[in-house]
């Protein structure tokens, strides 16, 4: 799911070029006032700093089962197995064994080689935060009791690749719609909610809870349990292009809780007790997330790699810091807890939170424990990243870190 807001410079070039295959002809010639773009290069975020480490280093390395994780890594291969610098690595890992902890250990100490990701300014530590899949009830038809919309992909919405304006950015994207001849940001979450003609039509279920809606959005993925008992899954198709808010935030900074108060939980709370104002909250939200349906017969839900997420043993990070597919060995607390919680994640998810170097969203899984436990989840953290030798981060690495 990688969700990312830029900003609307290059918008206003490709409207232009929208405009001119639309005309045909043009009676008099129009006033056009000339956009004076800086040739310097948009300003991007620094990159990670990579530190090369020893396997002596990462805590709990030594004695941690590493058999549950296997799965995950299994998965990621599907993918990382036509990368070349991937190839090796995916292949031998088919000839060890799930359950053979000590020879998984040495598969890892044998093909690759830990770094330690660290922010650009050089600290060590970020925020570690949980998600997980989330159960709706709902129904394919509107009614007084489920008239809460969740949307498919609408047809009114433009991807516009930036790398056709500045090459410096492929692969960065902007969502957009167009207004006669003019290209706009797509709506925000306000003018959604109050209705727009691009979504009329594309309503995959109704649901009965606001609140319970907006958390599917933030988790993107969830199931949808129909009346009948029918549980359908459905997974993140596409976002609305506008920046994400976090809503927790808006509410601390309000005076109704605490920055330690603040969870999914608490957030809930609130809106049962001020049902006048919940709207309000939400809209200060303008991301939207729109759904598809995933085939029944998915383990669990698809990541942005595009394989099933493995409960307790997937994260979500930021793409532009760590490769997606990659081994992580994260190095944080439990929920609310001193309790360490050091273990060896697949980095197979995004998120539109998401965002910078040591930063990442743990996937807890399925039901009310899982809920529990990601909505309560903001710790600090270390994390490595396995990397194949041979084929090191991009960026110059550290001198060997020896610190702990």
């Amino acid at each position: 799911m990688s969700k990312q807001y830029t900003g609307w410079l290059a918008i206003f070039a490709v409207a232009s070029l929208l405009a001119a295959c639309k005309t045909t002809s043009i009676s008099k010639p129009p006033v056009v006032t000339p956009l004076v773009v800086a040739p310097a290069a948009p300003v991007t975020p620094l990159p990670p700093i990579f530190t090369a480490s020893k396997w002596d280093t990462l805590p709990d390395w030594a004695t941690l089962d590493l058999t549950p994780s296997w799965s995950a890594l299994l998965q990621s291969c599907r993918v990382l197995k036509n990368k070349p610098q991937w190839q090796a690595v995916c292949v031998g890992a088919e000839g060890v064994a799930k359950n053979d902890n000590q020879a998984q250990r040495a598969f890892y100490e044998d093909k690759m080689q830990p770094y330690q990701i660290m922010n650009p300014d050089g600290s060590e530590l970020g925020t570690i935060t949980g998600y997980y899949e989330p159960l709706l009830k709902g129904s394919r038809f509107k009614s007084e009791r489920f008239k809460y919309p969740l949307y498919g992909v609408p047809d009114d919405m433009l991807e516009i690749d930036l790398g056709d304006v500045y090459p410096q950015l492929k692969g960065q994207r902007l969502r957009g719609r167009l207004s006669g001849k003019k290209v706009l940001p797509y709506y925000k979450r306000a003018e959604i909610d109050a209705g727009t003609e691009g979504l009329k039509g594309r309503e995959l279920f109704w649901v009965d809870n606001a609140v319970e809606l907006f958390f599917l959005q933030i988790q993107g993925s969830g199931r949808i349990e129909l009346v009948d008992g029918r549980q359908i899954k459905v997974g993140y198709a596409d976002q609305n292009g506008q920046p994400y808010v976090s809503i927790g935030r808006k509410l601390v900074e309000m005076g109704e809780m605490k920055l330690e108060e603040a969870s999914m939980q608490s957030i809930k709370a609130w809106g049962e007790k001020n049902p006048t104002k919940l709207t309000a909250l939400l809209e200060q939200n303008p991301s939207y997330v729109f759904f598809r349906e995933l085939p029944d017969n998915l383990s669990a839900p698809l990541g942005a790699l595009g394989v099933p997420l493995t409960n307790e043993y997937s994260i979500a990070v930021d793409p532009k810091s760590i490769p997606l597919g990659a081994p992580v060995y994260l190095a944080t607390t439990h929920p609310n807890s001193s309790a360490p919680l050091n273990r060896l994640m697949l980095a197979q998810d995004t998120g539109g939170a998401i965002r910078g170097a040591v930063r990442a969203d743990f996937f807890w899984g399925f039901g009310d424990k899982a809920a529990s436990q990601a909505g309560r989840m903001k710790q600090q953290g270390r994390m490595w990243v396995f990397f194949p030798k041979g084929a090191e981060p991009a960026q110059p690495a550290m001198p060997p870190l020896n610190k702990f």
